[in-house]
């Protein structure tokens, strides 16, 4: 029995002798040990105070593609643009009245079929893809040639308005094969998380727009009209 207390007082002194490292974990065992748990949730939470460090310098913030520090607000924007072009108004209707064509050269186009047709309107299948979204949709689109193109979303998962009008009225007095376009999109976001892609559209798309169906004319009727500079027009308002 004496033996077995010397054995024992042994064994105890050997482990009063461990390292710091040792006690640090018994340390976590207990702070685990003070944890709650939140049956509302299902959250562990802790009952002391997490030391906040400083932040290692190396850290670089993400960015993040969406901001939830403004306030998510499903608004109706609109784009209006007028510009005096160097093609003639029946060069340009005909180029945007050709919808079956824009997947060839409208940005982020990657689907337009035309699913029926009758004098002065046309029913058509569109789909448009830009990070990071995709959408497709049926656009209804009203003709009055060589005047009037107006194409109107009606079943969009994505939008829940989206107007697109092209109008074109005579150009430059003296300069036959020129016109004056005022284009204008309306457009709202179904949904209050997409909402936040509005910048994003845009940029991508909605700007880039015109300058799209001026190439699309280049291509079909070769260079545009030369405009003096005294003639030259392009106005844009946003909101």
């Amino acid at each position: 029995m004496a033996r077995s207390g010397r054995v024992l007082r042994k064994a105890l002194t050997g482990l009063s002798r461990e390292s710091p490292t040792h006690s640090r974990g018994s340390g976590a065992a207990r702070s685990v040990s003070t944890a709650g748990h939140l049956p509302s949730c299902g959250i562990l939470m802790s009952r002391t105070p997490i030391s906040q460090g400083p932040r290692p310098s190396h850290v670089t913030p993400e960015r993040m593609f969406f901001s939830f520090v403004e306030p998510m607000t499903n608004k109706r924007k609109e784009y209006a643009e007028r510009r005096i072009l160097g093609y003639s108004m029946q060069e340009m209707y005909d180029v945007v009245a050709m919808v079956e064509q824009y997947k060839h050269f409208v940005p982020w186009c990657k689907k337009s079929d035309v699913l029926s047709r009758r004098a002065g309107y046309c029913r058509a299948e569109l789909e448009i893809g830009f990070v990071p979204v995709m959408e497709k949709y049926t656009s209804i689109v009203t003709l009055v040639r060589p005047h009037l193109v107006k194409a109107s979303c009606t079943d969009g998962k994505l939008f829940n308005h989206l107007e697109t009008v092209w109008r074109f009225s005579p150009g430059i007095p003296g300069y036959p094969r020129t016109c004056t376009l005022d284009f204008s999109v309306s457009f709202e976001f179904r949904s209050l998380l997409h909402s936040q892609l509005a910048t994003v559209f845009f940029d991508e798309v909605v700007k880039q727009m015109v300058a799209a169906f001026e190439r699309r004319a280049s291509n079909l009727y070769g260079p545009e009209t030369a405009i003096p500079r005294e003639f030259m027009l392009h106005e844009v308002h946003h909101t």
